[in-house]
């Protein structure tokens, strides 16, 4: 009872710390605020215009802009909300029409600090994971999150709303550790109708609160499954009820769902499709040396990834159905580890591997969507020594990996910076939390004993990245000039790919044998 009040106490504190973590990161991301954002800072201006200026009716079939809304209708009506605010700022902001590539500094700087403001949401759920932690694994996760370099440059540069998107998941882990899986449950289901593309987990969670939930004998079972439903049901219904009523339920699907874009993003995502594209090449190259004619497909390496079909000339051709098999697949020995044991403790790391099957899997996977499982890990990270080891490479190779969505000069050196600084607090916070002197009886019974070191393997891959980067940046440019542009992306792809089929493998035996 007494350090249940200590907690309590020890609240504000927390509060005041964390909010310091955000203000430090928050004043790093109004300097970038001038900085380069890609062509998704129109697709949300747009979004801003459409919802503000067009009837609900009208938001999934205009066609105004090529940026056409293609997010699950909660996004929409968030665009919606953001849009009053627009309006004060400047009208042309939400002007469908005259506002088109409007980049004034009104709208540069509305959608900036718009999403500096919604990361507010990634804070609280945080605070929620980490209020009972100890300061060392508090202060750890703060760094990983709050500070992570890879938000920075997606949300914050390139320009998207992810950290509001993981606050929501965030929270709703934190609800599922606490016990409360209703509202665990109610607030992924919310996440899910404002952007689909973490459905991944789906599984996961039904499973799990299947497993966790609904127990307790049939009939009591069976009560808690209608009252989840109806919970789930309710969200969807908020959500997708009113284009269900104005008929337009089929055209937010067929946005939702553009199958037609191919297998395959355009940058490569470092995932399992860039060795089976690689595979597929050298198979062609050396059947073609040995005199057998193979048809090459008429899309190009690069250019014909993003497409209507998968132009692969000598493997099988790839479907969106034989991707969705290859998750569940990879998922399935997790689905039934957690229909064994439904353990709120493991839930972090449940979901973190689920979002791994899907980025490594998936179809037509951006390599922004590695956030959506190195963030859940970091939650994973600061519990042991050895997932410590395993997150700290994993976090500087996904962070790597998303160097080309910054491709301007003069952006450069904010990157490596950013990556150089996280590699190193990264190193501090871990060093300080598993230390030999900071050992106890009690760390060492829960698997934190021993001290924070980089193994051989580690060192070299580190190494490697060197190498990778000096190639695309220095020798490639000398050597080959202006042949092969693709090569840099795709080395990059292929040598951050390895580290995260490492670490989906790593992941797995984690779970199997907790």
């Amino acid at each position: 009872m007494a350090s249940r009040q200590s907690m309590l106490q020890n609240h504000p504190e927390i509060c005041r710390h964390l909010l310091w973590f955000f203000g430090v990161a928050a004043c790093v991301k109004l300097l970038l605020i001038p900085s380069y954002h890609s062509t998704d800072f129109e697709v949300h201006r747009h979004w801003l215009a459409l919802t503000r200026s067009l009837p609900l009716s009208q938001w999934y079939s205009d066609e105004t802009s090529p940026w056409t809304l293609d997010y699950p209708p909660f996004f929409a009506y968030f665009e919606y909300f953001l849009s009053f605010f627009a309006r004060l700022v400047d009208p042309q902001i939400v002007d469908v029409h005259q506002g088109l590539n409007y980049e004034a500094d009104t709208v540069v700087y509305f959608q900036r600090i718009s999403v500096i403001v919604s990361d507010l949401c990634l804070v609280y759920g945080i605070y929620r994971l980490t209020r009972k932690l100890e300061a060392k694994k508090r202060v750890a996760m703060w760094i990983l999150v709050i500070w992570s370099p890879a938000l920075v440059i997606v949300d914050h540069m390139h320009f998207q709303y992810n950290g509001f998107l993981l606050g929501l998941l965030m929270l709703s882990i934190s609800y599922l550790q606490d016990g409360r899986d209703v509202m665990g449950g109610f607030l992924f289901a919310v996440l899910l109708c404002f952007k689909h593309l973490f459905a991944v987990a789906g599984p996961v969670y039904f499973v799990y609160l299947l497993r966790h939930y609904c127990r307790g004998g049939l009939l009591k079972g069976l009560g808690r499954l209608a009252a989840m439903g109806t919970v789930v049901v309710a969200v969807f219904a908020a959500a997708f009820g009113p284009f269900f009523y104005h008929g337009q339920i089929q055209q937010v699907i067929s946005r939702m769902f553009p199958f037609g874009r191919g297998l395959c993003h355009a940058y490569w995502a470092p995932n399992f499709w860039v060795f089976y594209i690689i595979l597929d090449k050298g198979l062609a190259f050396l059947l073609k040396k040995f005199g057998i004619d193979i048809p090459t497909p008429a899309a190009s390496f690069t250019g014909g990834l993003v497409g209507d079909s998968s132009p692969f000339a000598v493997l099988p051709q790839v479907t969106p159905l034989s991707t969705l098999i290859m998750v569940l697949l990879a998922l399935s020995p997790c689905l039934v580890k957690i229909w064994k044991n439904p353990h709120p403790g493991s839930v972090a790391r449940w979901i973190s591997y689920a979002y791994t099957c899907g980025f490594l899997f998936g179809w037509h996977v951006h390599e922004k969507a590695s956030l959506h499982f190195v963030i859940p890990l970091a939650i994973v990270a600061v519990q042991s020594l050895e997932d410590a080891q395993h997150y700290f490479l994993l976090s500087i190779a996904t962070c790597y990996s998303l160097f080309p969505l910054l491709y301007e000069a003069q952006e450069y050196p904010i990157k490596v910076v950013l990556l150089l600084l996280h590699s190193m607090l990264m190193w501090f916070g871990f060093s300080a939390k598993f230390s030999k002197k900071g050992s106890s009886s009690s760390s060492s019974r829960s698997g934190e004993e021993g001290e924070f070191v980089i193994g051989w393997g580690g060192k070299c891959y580190i190494i490697g990245i060197v190498i990778v980067e000096t190639w695309g940046q220095l020798l490639h440019p000398y050597f080959l000039g202006d042949k092969l542009p693709f090569a840099p992306l795709l080395l990059i792809s292929i040598y951050c790919g390895v580290e995260v089929v490492y670490s989906w493998v790593w992941q797995l035996k984690r779970i199997m044998a907790d």
